[in-house]
């Protein structure tokens, strides 16, 4: 044992939040205090970032009209997404995919304008800069969790409708809206598994050893 690791229960706290993070759909409103929400922004503000760009950018969405033209927007693209998706239409229609007229906080994540002249990292692997953001809501979404609040991520959007929408600046774009509040209860496994979606698939699926394909 490393003499840096937390405690047994400080460690056995930070696998529980991981294990019991769900992409929530399911909200009860209520509110979120002004300091809790600054507390997970800052959680969000301190995650890793290649070559320090902190590309992350959160538009809090507090109109209310302002809320429901971005649902509108969600519900188009959810139609879309059905029609795309065939034989599995129907199925996908029976899905809860937001919560953004249930949910306490509206936040929008969007990654920031100018990024091209970030280079530190991203040379050959420009795409870091969505990894940076991803990064930030993950650390948003677990530090979320442990206060005892839902959050789900929404990417049933088209990027530049919303983009117009919020007056971002050429070159920003929207990669997540937030939905985050209060909850009646945590789903116990994904919801997608709940609704028969999709299975889960075990990591020894996905962990090879020196080469592509070869397992342990």
């Amino acid at each position: 044992m490393s003499d840096q690791a937390y405690s047994a229960e400080e460690r056995a706290a930070v696998y529980r939040a991981i294990a019991e993070r769900r992409d929530m759909r399911h909200f009860s409103g209520g509110s979120v205090a002004p300091e809790l929400l600054t507390r997970l922004l800052e959680a969000a503000h301190q995650a890793p970032s290649v070559g320090l760009m902190q590309p992350w950018r959160f538009i809090r969405i507090t109109d209310r009209a302002l809320r429901a033209t971005i649902q509108t927007q969600v519900e188009a693209e959810r139609i879309r997404t059905a029609e795309a998706l065939g034989e599995r239409a129907d199925d996908f229609m029976k899905l809860k995919v937001e919560g953004i007229n249930d949910c306490a906080e509206v936040l929008v994540a969007a990654l920031m304008d100018d990024r091209e002249k970030h280079i530190f990292g991203r040379r050959t692997l420009p795409e870091m800069d969505l990894a940076s953001l991803s990064c930030a809501i993950q650390n948003m979404w677990l530090a979320a969790r442990a206060e005892g609040l839902g959050m789900g991520w929404v990417s049933l959007f088209e990027p530049q409708a919303l983009a117009d929408l919020l007056g971002m600046p050429e070159g920003a774009k929207p990669l997540a809206i937030l939905c985050l509040g209060p909850v009646t209860e945590f789903y116990p496994v994904p919801m997608l598994v709940m609704e028969g979606w999709g299975k889960e698939r075990p990591l020894d699926e996905m962990l090879f050893q020196n080469q592509w394909g070869v397992g342990q």
